[in-house]
Formats: structure tokens, C-alpha cells, sequence
């Protein structure tokens, strides 16, 4: 028979361990080599639905900006007809106006002209008017105020 020496045990014991530490690193690569595939299937699923998105975004940025074109557009044309009726009602205004404001002012002196008071309508009765604690009709005060003048 052999005897095993003590150097021969530790390196048998050193083999084994070897084995063990290779065989672990070999299962986490195996594992890390899944989880690379994994992950480049989801990168390559990702860039397949982003560019028909990205795409779709940027058709929808395109439509935008044309129509905030056209409202800006639309909003200078309202501003350019608001300015202009604006300054259509001041002409009217400017134009109209002054006469018909003196039209009116004629014809309503010339009613209180031709108006007149009638003999068969009989004159209201004065109210009486308060004046400093004492009581005095209009026709009083127009008494008084006619010895004034």
C-alpha cells in the first residue's frame, strides 16, 4: 500500500477546489451570456418599436407646426381686419356724427320752438321748495330773484 503524503492531500484538495471555482464561474458565465442575449433581443424589440414611434412623433410635430402656421396666419388676418374696422367706425363716427348730433340738436330746438304751451293746458301747480327753514313756491323764488336783477 501508499500512503498519501500531506503534500499530496493539499493538492488534491487544491484540485478540488479548483474544480469547484471553475465550474461556479462557469454556471455565472453561462448565466451572464443569457441574460446578454436577453437583453440584446429587448434592445433590438426597443429600436424596433421606437423608430416607427419616433417616426409617428415626428409626422405629428411636422402637422403641429404647420397648423400653428396657419392660425398665426388666420390671427394676423383678424388683427388686420379688426384695425381696419376700427378705423372704418372712427371715419363713420367722425363723419356722421358731428351733423347728426347737430341735425338732432336743431330739431329739437325747433320743436321747443314751435312747441310752445298751448292756452287750453292748464300750468302745473308749483311744488313748494324748502329754502333755509321757511317754504317758498317757484313763483317766489322766480319773484325774488327777478328784484335781484
Amino acid at each position: 500500500m501508499h500512503t498519501v503524503s500531506g503534500g499530496e492531500v493539499a493538492g488534491i484538495l487544491v484540485a478540488v477546489f479548483w474544480a469547484i471555482l471553475v465550474s461556479f464561474l462557469a454556471v455565472a458565465l453561462a448565466r451572464l451570456a443569457q441574460t446578454l442575449r436577453a437583453t440584446t433581443k429587448l434592445v433590438a424589440d426597443v429600436t424596433d418599436q421606437a423608430v416607427p414611434l419616433l417616426a409617428d412623433a415626428s409626422a405629428a410635430v411636422r402637422s403641429a407646426q404647420t397648423q400653428i402656421n396657419r392660425v398665426d396666419s388666420i390671427a394676423s388676418d383678424v388683427e388686420e381686419v379688426t384695425s381696419n374696422a376700427s378705423a372704418l367706425s372712427t371715419t363713420v363716427a367722425s363723419t356722421f356724427g358731428g351733423p347728426l348730433v347737430k341735425v338732432a340738436a336743431f330739431g329739437y330746438g325747433v320743436r321747443r320752438a314751435l312747441g310752445g304751451r298751448k292756452d287750453d293746458v292748464p300750468v302745473k301747480a308749483s311744488r313748494p321748495t324748502v329754502i333755509v327753514g321757511r317754504t317758498a313756491s317757484r313763483r317766489n323764488k322766480r319773484d325774488l330773484r327777478k328784484k335781484k336783477d
